[in-house]
């Protein structure tokens, strides 16, 4: 008897995380113990590029974790010439692109000038979606590739000393949080006390008018039974990454993922050596993707996801592990609400 056809995806989608591209040679992380591959990453964004190219199912579109060039490019006067030259490999793929903003955005640009730019996707993606409130400048969105999924991009440097002018007061509220936990001199040397570590300068944090809207999104996504993925530059759970790389105010997003049904997964970069946790409470996947940055030139990092009615499957490249995404069986019970 033959064995039945593998059923198909409801449909893909691309993910790849810290391209940090520059046209120079191999340097090394703050602390000179990592190796960091600044041209070489542009070769292994055209590796994932072309294995999107081939795929029999080709992605919905691509998921573009932050840090898509490094920061050292401000210094070379060269920040939109690497930029193009990043841009240039997406647009050649497959699907459309969906870029999220990490700390070396705002190294390059002024949050003004990201938001005119190619990095808002927002502007140049054929496709509905539910922005963050107009009237600030935050990069919030979801969107829905297919009926009963959406997908939620989230502004990660919305609290953040990045992106702000000194004299306004939203950078000074950052600057007041941020020395409440760290004293250093050189806010981007963290106090190495557990998860106080994440107060440095090159994270930050999320808005309650940020989390406000996140909050009517789910709602709104509760009420209509989706999945939904979060995604963001940085991580919120603490088993997903180092505590260096967690998002200042992690809890508060936590506590909102946990008071809705309807969240299954959520992504993140930033940890260059990746991460994965599944929360015990609610069954949701907490995936830290690993970074192209820190992957020798003879691998990969970068992965393909599956989507189907009961589970995500995570088909990685090089660095990246192919892991499966069973959603919550809390989504099943169609008689429970969100509190």
């Amino acid at each position: 008897m033959e064995n039945c056809p593998e059923q198909p995806p409801l449909f893909t989608f691309g993910v790849i995380a810290d391209i940090q591209y520059a046209d120079l040679d191999d340097g090394y992380n703050f602390t000179r113990t990592r190796r960091r591959y600044y041209r070489s990453s542009l070769q292994l964004l055209r590796n994932a590029r072309e294995s999107w190219l081939e795929s029999a199912v080709k992605p919905e579109f691509i998921l573009q974790l932050g840090d898509i060039i490094d920061g050292f490019n401000k210094g070379h006067d060269a920040s939109d010439r690497a930029l193009d030259t990043v841009l240039a490999e997406f647009s050649s793929g497959p699907a459309e692109v969906h870029h999220v903003w990490g700390n070396h955005e705002f190294y390059n640009f002024s949050r003004s000038a990201l938001l005119r730019s190619r990095l808002n996707s927002t502007l140049h993606i054929d496709r509905t979606v539910n922005a963050a409130p107009a009237d600030r400048d935050i990069y919030a969105y979801s969107f829905s590739p297919f009926p009963g999924f959406t997908f939620v991009i989230l502004d990660g440097y919305d609290v953040s000393l990045l992106g702000r002018e000194e004299s306004s007061p939203l950078y000074k509220d950052s600057l007041s949080l941020i020395r409440q936990h760290n004293s250093n001199e050189d806010l981007n040397c963290p106090v190495f006390e557990g998860l106080e570590q994440r107060f440095t300068m090159f994270n930050g944090g999320y808005s309650k008018v940020q989390l406000d809207w996140l909050e009517s999104v789910l709602t709104s996504a509760d009420e209509n039974k989706e999945k939904v993925t979060i995604v963001s530059h940085l991580p919120v759970h603490p088993r997903s990454t180092t505590p260096i790389c967690l998002a200042w105010n992690y809890d508060e997003l936590l506590s909102i993922i946990r008071s809705h049904l309807c969240v299954v997964c959520f992504m993140a970069g930033h940890d260059h050596d990746g991460g994965y946790h599944k929360d015990k409470d609610t069954g949701v996947h907490h995936l830290t993707l690993k970074g192209v940055i820190e992957t020798p030139p003879d691998s990969n990092a970068f992965g393909t996801v599956s989507v189907y009615e009961d589970r995500m499957e995570l088909r990685g490249s090089g660095r990246v592990k192919d892991r499966v995404f069973l959603f919550p069986s809390r989504l099943q019970d169609t008689d429970q609400r969100a509190t």
